[in-house]
């Protein structure tokens, strides 16, 4: 028996490569399905299952391609209803792959189908459990994703969550290891560890919300501090219950290379959004006007499903030479598979073409501490509400890069503004929405905080819980 996590860090997302004897299963496999075939042929072995823990609100699940392409049978937990063939399995069934069992645990709470799969090993001893969202390390998954489908509260999914996590976790054995289809950085919970593997002792001793005293402290305690989700998130539920096209299919469409000529013709003649992955730095120095720019060396995806929201949207992007097959890939993950071409040769050849360039204004942490005053200058930090009350520059408004839609309206286009994150890479998204939406009059502070840190401008983690940025 082999067990392998492939973790995909830009999406904190852990898929499971399982192997005994001449059979395999994976459980939540990523949208490209390649890697895991080429896997499979590799080690000789034959794919018998294709398992989903739930349908899952961050990322576009391999499961329909991958059944496509093997034959495996896509398999979830009571309550799924699928648009496609798949087996909804009863609590306590189990199924077979070489010589190991994978038994279905019904575990609702974070969506009404959510599964928890426990494997026994060649001798029958519980040996792991894929936990899905319903357990992660240090956390346990939001039961506020589910509410409209369920009809049922928040409240009443976390009690839901709470059961399932009494009855049918807690019972198994501390040695039992702990598979999670998150970790640290995913939108699915709030408190999650950077660790991916753990045993399950060791979360029954740490874990807060395994750790409360009755069901109405859990209730509490798992509700409080949400952060309201992603809204791409519904649109990739859908796909995940529907299907979807092939990811084959969506690559071909995104690797259309486009002359500047017929780049600026797409721009102009369609409804498409000019998506551009180069780093911050290369884009504040130069862009084509109207793009939005959400660096490819970061949390691409998750930003891209944040900040565009619709994933039926027309994109073409620009990116570094090379990287264009990686961008179609990392963004047909969160669902966004309307891509209709890329800027062939980059952002070098828009240039060398004489086509009109724009850029932002962007200075140095070191130029910020000289020219800044704090009693008189305004000064935005895009950074989390934690990020902000942790330390911020005294006087500074904190509003999150996540919210820029609704606090967009209270700027006063007349009055400059200084504006940063923590290294320059969510204040650059910022950016290039504001001036895409004609604001300009803002200095965006490259490094950000944690460049701003090492100067000797004032800081503070005072919260003023009254202070109101003014248009």
């Amino acid at each position: 028996m082999t067990i392998e996590q492939i973790y995909t860090g830009c999406l904190a997302q852990g898929a499971y490569y399982i192997t005994s004897n001449g059979e395999a299963a994976i459980i939540d496999p990523l949208r490209e399905t390649a890697p895991y075939i080429d896997r499979l042929q590799k080690d000789g072995v034959k794919l018998k299952y294709v398992f989903e823990t739930h349908f899952h609100a961050d990322f576009v699940s391999g499961h329909v391609d991958l059944s496509k392409k093997t034959g495996a049978p896509i398999v979830y937990g009571p309550n799924a209803a699928c648009e496609f063939d798949c087996i909804a399995a009863k609590d306590g069934e189990e199924f077979k792959v070489g010589d190991i069992i994978i038994k279905v645990l019904h575990t609702p709470g974070h969506t009404m189908e959510s599964t928890t799969f426990l494997l026994k090993d060649e001798s029958g001893k519980d040996h792991c459990i894929f936990s899905g969202d319903t357990l992660f390390l240090g956390d346990v998954g939001r039961p506020d994703l589910a509410q409209k489908a369920a009809h049922m509260t928040q409240e009443e999914l976390a009690g839901l969550l709470y059961e399932s996590l009494m009855t049918k976790i807690m019972p198994l054995a501390d040695d039992v290891i702990v598979y999670p289809a998150h970790g640290a950085g995913s939108a699915c919970g709030k408190n999650m560890m950077k660790e991916t593997v753990d045993t399950l002792g060791n979360q029954k001793r740490m874990n807060y919300a395994l750790n409360q005293p009755d069901k109405a402290s859990f209730i509490k305690a798992v509700t409080d501090g949400l952060l309201p989700p992603p809204a791409y998130f519904g649109l990739n539920v859908a796909m995940n219950k529907q299907g979807y096209e092939s990811f084959e299919s969506v690559l071909t469409h995104g690797m259309k290379a486009l002359t500047p000529d017929e780049f600026e013709a797409a721009a102009e003649n369609t409804e498409a959004l000019i998506l551009d992955a180069r780093a911050s730095a290369d884009f504040a120095k130069g862009f084509i006007p109207q793009s939005v720019n959400i660096g490819l060396n970061g949390d691409f995806a998750p930003w891209v499903g944040a900040m565009i929201v619709d994933v039926k949207q027309a994109l073409l992007l620009v990116t570094d030479e090379g990287k264009e097959e990686e961008t179609v890939t990392r963004l047909s993950r969160v669902g966004f598979d309307n891509v209709i071409g890329h800027l062939k040769g980059g952002f070098a050849a828009w240039l060398a073409a004489g086509k009109e360039a724009d850029v932002v204004d962007r200075i140095s942490a070191e130029q910020f501490a000289t020219e800044v005053d704090i009693a008189k200058d305004k000064i935005i930090d895009i950074r989390k509400e934690t990020e902000y009350a942790a330390e911020h520059i005294e006087e500074a408004y904190n509003r999150p890069l996540a919210a820029i839609n609704e606090w967009i309206k209270d700027i006063n286009p007349e009055e400059h503004f200084y504006m940063h994150c923590a290294s320059g890479y969510r204040s650059m998204v910022a950016a290039s929405i504001l001036q895409a939406r004609g604001y300009r009059n803002f200095t965006e502070v490259g490094g950000g905080f944690k460049a701003i840190s090492a100067t000797a401008v004032p800081k503070t983690n005072y919260v003023c819980q009254s202070k109101v940025m003014k248009a």
